[in-house]
């Protein structure tokens, strides 16, 4: 039975200039991204899992585990969808694990280990990769309003996290995926040569059609 209290968010709206096109649209081992993305946290234990889209948003494959949240001024930046995505979330829900599209070696693992810590009670978690901060990451409902002050422009809850670090519980992730950002076509190369190499894969589930 998945924890309804923690949900799931995909940051999807960039344009993807530096890849060429809206890298949700990308493939990875013959899935987009932002389907492999909405699978991570489905098989993490997230529900309900919202994605915030925008650049490519009509092009987009069917996610039917997944609720669609629009963000016309996605040319903002990441912190406006970051603040659009949490606040389109239901009244039940906690926390949510946030991930980023284009980090296509992240596990269900690290997804578990952050809502764990949060079920130990705490209110912010960030999977840490050699001991750097990296995603998922997990934000409790109590911090949300907080991000009208850090999460502007291309700014997540970077800020946010950096300056009230007594709210953070950092999570080991290392050994349970990679926290690459595919930025560039060679550098999702890179993420599948690592994938091969390293076995960072998700469970195999029925993936949907369209």
């Amino acid at each position: 039975m998945r924890d309804e209290s923690v949900a799931g968010l995909v940051l999807a709206a960039g344009a993807g200039r530096r890849f060429g096109r809206p890298k949700a649209l990308v493939e990875f081992d013959g899935e987009p991204l932002v389907r492999r993305a909405v699978r991570l946290l489905r098989a993490g234990g997230c529900a309900p899992v919202h994605v915030v889209v925008g650049a490519g948003a009509d092009d987009l494959p069917a996610l039917p585990d997944a609720e669609l949240v629009r963000n016309p001024d996605w040319r903002q930046g990441m912190g406006l969808s970051l603040r659009r995505g949490l606040a389109s979330m239901p009244e039940p829900v906690a926390a949510a694990v946030v991930v980023l599209v284009d980090q296509p070696l992240l596990t269900p693992a690290a997804v578990r280990r952050v809502r764990a810590a949060h079920a130990a009670g705490a209110v912010v978690a960030t999977a840490t990769y050699a001991g750097r901060p990296g995603h998922p990451v997990l934000l409790g409902r109590t911090t949300w309003p907080l991000l009208d002050r850090y999460a502007t422009g291309d700014r997540g809850a970077r800020d946010l996290l950096r300056a009230r670090p007594d709210l953070v519980v950092r999570v080991p992730c290392d050994g349970v995926g990679d926290p690459l950002d595919a930025d560039t076509p060679s550098d999702l190369t890179r993420a599948a040569a690592l994938s091969a190499d390293h076995a960072v894969v998700m469970p195999h589930e029925r993936r949907a059609s369209g």
